[in-house]
């Protein structure tokens, strides 16, 4: 669709704090002068950061600092012709707008999926496809103009990490000429704001699974929190147990009384242990206790008479654990 010319000239700062920036810089830097890029500094120091290390081969400077304050005072210090924002929690003021031009890259057909968590949420609600838009920013969340946009289909056994994967795929071969069609004075086409549906932030806790929901809803749950994102949780024993691979489980024997999180089938020979939820069974094949290293269900769950989530009777033997232990300290 796009030309892959190199682009003279023209000057870029790139903003980018999630996982999609990396597939953003490889497809600017490959035809624009990319003078910058905001990327705020990971929690874990030792966490590698393939981004940061394409920019230290290309020798371009970092700023770890994502305040507005800071990308104010770094586009008044570097003078991009186009600012481009490929995972930024920030809405950016119209004061701050007047200083560059901005393009951002939003992983959702907008103007449906405005806001955050995108990818994650379209996979829990049950959609049936993904998307990627490039647009113009405007004053709004996710507001603009559409430069560029395209749809991918969501499968049953599709996570949010795969789903990543394919629309990074597309950001890498589509950034570059959307830039270019914008700088030469391209306006795209308006969103239409009577279709405009918004996302809102999830936050870690928002993963306790609900076993009393429908097993495909729970499974789109897990399918949504895998890897690079905190996991769907549950708790066993009155500990966390995070569900990294799990899979509805077809046929099998049909249960009209049934106690949801309890723990129906644990097999030994392929690991996994079935657990009832509101309508039916899940199988669980990978979990993971705080602390400890992910490990096959059936290693860490042993016993049909267990039952997933936090239940009153839990709470209330954690705490006759610790009163036994605080009355056996010495005064």
């Amino acid at each position: 669709m796009f030309s892959e010319k190199r682009v003279e000239g023209a000057r870029l700062l790139l903003i980018g704090l999630g996982v999609t920036a990396l597939s953003a810089l490889e497809a600017l830097a490959e035809r624009f002068e990319v003078v910058g890029i905001v990327r705020e500094a990971t929690p874990d120091p030792d966490c590698r950061d393939e981004l940061v290390e394409l920019a230290s081969k290309l020798d371009l400077h970092v700023s770890r600092d994502a305040a507005l304050s800071s990308v104010r005072k770094l586009i008044e210090d570097l003078r991009p012709d186009c600012v481009v924002i490929s995972s930024y929690n920030r809405i950016l003021p119209p004061d701050l707008l007047g200083m560059s031009r901005f393009i951002n890259v939003h992983y959702a057909p907008l103007p449906k999926y405005r806001g955050r968590a995108n990818v994650n949420w379209a996979i829990i609600n049950g959609e049936k496809v993904a998307g990627i838009s490039i647009h113009r920013v405007s004053p709004g969340l996710d507001a603009g103009n559409i430069l560029f946009q395209e749809t991918i289909p969501i499968s049953d056994t599709d996570t949010v990490a795969t789903l990543y994967e394919r629309l990074n795929a597309i950001q890498r071969r589509a950034l570059g000429g959307a830039v270019e069609q914008f700088l030469a004075g391209a306006e795209g086409e308006p969103q239409d704001e009577s279709q405009a549906t918004y996302c809102c932030a999830r936050l870690p806790e928002d993963g306790d699974i609900n076993w009393s929901h429908g097993t495909l809803a729970i499974d789109r749950l897990i399918r949504a929190l895998a890897a690079p994102y905190p996991g769907a949780f549950t708790w066993f024993e009155g500990r966390r147990l995070t569900i990294w691979s799990a899979t509805p489980v077809s046929g099998g024997q049909r249960f009209i009384g049934r106690v949801p999180g309890r723990i129906v089938a644990v097999s030994k020979s392929d690991g996994s242990v079935d657990v009832l939820t509101g309508d039916g069974a899940l199988r669980l094949f990978e979990v993971q206790r705080d602390g400890a290293a992910p490990a096959p269900a059936a290693s860490v769950i042993k016993s049909v008479k267990a039952t997933l989530g936090l239940r009153p009777a839990d709470l209330l033997k954690r705490i006759e654990q610790l009163e036994a232990l605080l009355g056996e300290k010495p005064n």
